[in-house]
């Protein structure tokens, strides 16, 4: 599957539009510092200390947005 990897602080700023809000990312564990990623779906998961977690999805028109802001295309 190809993702787009970003930090947490970066999610926050593109989950305000289409995804779920940064108290509802919060409350799942993700924080600047965080390691996650997004698939072309819009599956958002995080990193934690023994793999992957998958925690909420991008809505709408978000791939524009996400290699907009990140500088990267899925891979």
């Amino acid at each position: 599957m190809k993702f787009i990897e970003m930090s947490g602080k970066t999610l926050f700023r593109l989950a305000v539009e289409t995804g779920p809000s940064p108290d509802e990312l919060s409350q799942v564990g993700v924080r600047d510092e965080s390691i996650v990623r997004i698939n072309p779906q819009g599956d958002i998961e995080i990193r934690r200390s023994d793999g992957w977690d998958l925690i909420g999805g991008l809505l709408g028109d978000f791939e524009h947005r996400v290699k907009h802001e990140t500088g990267l295309d899925w891979a």
